[in-house]
């Protein structure tokens, strides 16, 4: 590990001394790749660097313990070795995590689905619960939320709807919603005042780039038909909504949301190529199993992950264990700390399997 170190260290000071070369700094395409390649590595040089520094100071203290010493000064070596240990200790921790291999979809936008599971109308209403709660972490995180597609309930809730999230570091931050969430409550629609259970699915995926997914358009059927319903109540008649259809696949995707037929195509073709794209991801990951299951949330859209349950204020994730009691704020958007935790969970299990 620490050749490979040396060598990321080597790396980051030619890359210094590359960009500061007049025919370099002449060329943008070229310097704009050479600052890329360069703040990859910053922090992780800038830790090694530190690492560096706390050990030499290690070996420092423990020199003075060989020397004549009075008892004072031998308790304040021996505090400062205490202490550099512990910093050499985490520091080793950061540089670890920082060498396992970044996923590099996790700065993208992403486009999220949820749909709703059992429960009938309280799914329904479950699932806008969701989108609500997504739509404010966004907005708390200064990213944009644009509705692709939706299919209302009758009584304020989805069937599905599809939205996506723009902003960096999107896709790094909710990949690890993906899965099965659960709702303990009294539905409005029970008069009895039963507690149910509802479900509602919830898929996260980066969003697809052009260049990344190339779509054959005679593998494409396309139909435009007039919108209805909530969502589309303004433009019915003309017809603005688009249906496409991939035909290798059979992928379905609609789009009303729009008044203009173009844009709806557009916003369609957008979920299109993202789907192929997460097919693709999804049967990479079925190839490497044994990798997938040593992540904490994989992804796979079977997986219970959560639980909110409302006479109790809870809410539940069962990847990790972890409860807090402050639903309400949750449901507004309040995420951090589950998805801190998850994403620290996981770092912690790839660590183990690389180290292992």
């Amino acid at each position: 590990m620490l050749e490979r170190l040396e060598s990321i260290e080597k790396r980051y000071t030619e890359l210094n001394e590359l960009m500061s070369q007049p025919e370099v700094a002449s060329d943008f395409d070229r310097l704009q790749s050479l600052a890329k390649e360069q703040a990859s590595l910053e922090n992780l040089v800038a830790t090694y660097r530190e690492y560096k520094v706390t050990l030499a100071s290690l070996k420092e203290a423990r020199a003075m313990l060989n020397q004549n010493l009075d008892e004072d000064m031998v308790e304040l070596a021996k505090d400062e070795i205490e202490h550099l240990q512990e910093k050499q200790e985490h520091l080793l921790q950061e540089i670890k995590l920082a060498l396992i291999p970044r996923d590099p979809s996790d700065d993208k936008n992403v486009i999220m689905e949820i749909r709703a599971g059992t429960g009938g109308e309280e799914a329904g209403l479950f699932a806008a619960d969701l989108f609500r709660m997504y739509a404010r972490y966004a907005q708390d995180k200064g990213w944009k939320t644009d509705i692709m597609s939706s299919h209302e309930t009758g009584i304020g809730g989805f069937k599905e709807i599809i939205f996506e999230i723009k902003g960096k570091g999107a896709y790094g931050k909710l990949k690890y919603e993906s899965g099965v969430h659960r709702v303990q409550r009294v539905p409005v629609t029970e008069a009895s005042g039963r507690i149910h259970t509802s479900a509602a699915t919830v898929a996260v995926m980066p969003e697809a780039e052009e260049i990344e997914v190339a779509i054959d358009p005679n593998e494409l059927k396309v139909d435009t038909f007039r919108a209805s319903g909530a969502g589309g109540q303004h433009v019915n008649k003309v017809d603005s909504a688009v249906r496409i259809t991939h035909l290798p696949t059979g992928i379905v995707v609609t789009c009303q949301d729009e008044r203009s037929q173009i844009k709806n195509r557009a916003k369609a073709m957008a979920v299109l190529r993202t789907r192929l794209l997460d097919r693709e991801r999804q049967r990479q990951l079925r190839e490497v199993s044994d990798s997938r299951r040593s992540q904490v949330g994989s992804g796979d859209r079977s997986e219970k992950i959560r639980t909110y349950n409302f006479p109790q204020g809870r809410v539940s994730d069962h990847r990790i264990g972890l409860t807090i009691h402050n639903l309400e704020g949750v449901l507004q958007g309040n995420l951090d700390e589950f998805i801190d935790a998850v994403a620290t969970a996981d770092h912690a299990k790839r660590l183990e399997k690389k180290v292992g």
